[in-house]
């Protein structure tokens, strides 16, 4: 597991506080590892991303039929990666609308549960 925390090192990059938590809930999981991707910093689980936090937006990685659900009540927004092109299978969730280690948890089964040749 790469171990990385704010603050240290000059190449370490910053976790924003309001992502630590989550962070934090998978520090101790031998299949997940994080760090810094593209403009986010994420976590992974078998090296897929399941969890991501970057432009002041928490992202998780969820069943289509879920992303709707939360989408459809209000509780979140689907992601749009800034192509134009929104994602299926990803959704934002803003501060307070949901528990973030919670959601981050369910992204983490959902992906984990992926087999080695599904589309992530």
């Amino acid at each position: 597991m790469v171990q990385i925390r704010g603050g240290g090192a000059q190449n370490e990059p910053e976790i924003d506080p309001r992502f630590q938590p989550v962070v934090d809930a998978f520090a101790g999981l031998p299949e997940v590892t994080q760090g810094k991707m593209m403009s986010s910093y994420g976590l992974k689980v078998r090296g897929k991303i399941f969890a991501m936090f970057g432009k002041g937006r928490f992202v998780v990685k969820l069943p289509k039929i879920r992303v709707d659900q939360i989408a459809s009540g209000g509780k979140g927004q689907r992601f749009d990666p800034g192509h134009g092109r929104v994602m299926k299978e990803w959704v934002v969730i803003p501060a307070g609308s949901e528990d973030w280690v919670a959601i981050a948890r369910e992204a983490y089964g959902f992906v984990k549960s992926l087999g080695a040749g599904d589309k992530v």
